[in-house]
């Protein structure tokens, strides 16, 4: 986002587990968000013209997405939409982008991966260009290649690994709790029982050096000093 520019999106989803999953992220990520559980009321608010972009789920109350969606889209409403939903039939896909959707994620989906798409819909053409290699120290990842560079060489990465290495990156010098490593890699429909954060950990300090993630008992994980 543009340095002192707070930008607006709606987030219409009726399941509200969900729906807190995604304005928590979006807010943690300095958006201003604002929930609805039904189609009509979606409507009612994209009419204003009040949104940057609009996160839409197709099943829902009163009128479903893909009404919504025509509806905005013949009063000529261009707000960018991300459809959200279970339905991941070619067709259903077919369907949303021709009917003006801007992209089409299903359900399950990782916060982080929406996130990007956000971002990439948000971002104005004359804007400078997102950094696409992250970078501690000597440790670096390619956003592109979903690559790591580490002294020793080139590191080839699971798509876990790199989510989980790009949210380190990212938060360099953080303790990561395992709850939130957990949201933002697994997604809303995580166990916080399981221990398969501490297996990850354990597989991307090989790749990368075991030196740079370091424990905080009780606490999480951290990237850095």
């Amino acid at each position: 986002m543009e340095a002192g520019l707070t930008l607006k999106i709606l987030i219409v989803e009726d399941e509200e587990r969900i729906a807190a999953f995604i304005e928590k992220g979006l807010r943690a990520n300095g958006f201003t968000t604002t929930v609805v559980g039904d189609g009509d009321t979606a409507q009612d608010y994209l009419l204003t013209g009040d949104f940057d972009l609009v996160v839409l789920d197709l099943g829902l109350p009163g009128k479903d997405g893909f009404s919504v969606l025509r509806a905005v889209r013949a009063q000529h409403v261009t707000v960018p939409v991300i459809i959200l939903t279970a339905r991941d039939t070619v067709h259903d896909t077919v369907a949303g982008l021709e009917g003006g959707a801007d992209d089409y994620m299903t359900k399950p989906f990782r916060f982080e991966e929406l996130l990007a798409r956000v971002r990439l819909r948000l971002r104005p053409v004359d804007r400078v260009p997102e950094v696409t290699v992250l970078r501690d120290g000597e440790l670096s990842l390619d956003l592109r290649t979903r690559r790591a560079q580490v002294p020793g060489g080139t590191v080839d990465l699971t798509a876990r690994e790199f989510a989980m290495l790009e949210l380190f990156l990212r938060h360099s010098g953080q303790v990561l709790s395992r709850e939130q490593i957990l949201s933002h890699v697994w997604g809303y429909d995580f166990d916080p029982g399981s221990n398969v954060v501490d297996v990850y950990v354990r597989a991307l300090r090989r790749k990368i050096g075991s030196e740079r993630i370091s424990t905080v008992r009780g606490m999480g994980y951290r990237l850095g000093t």
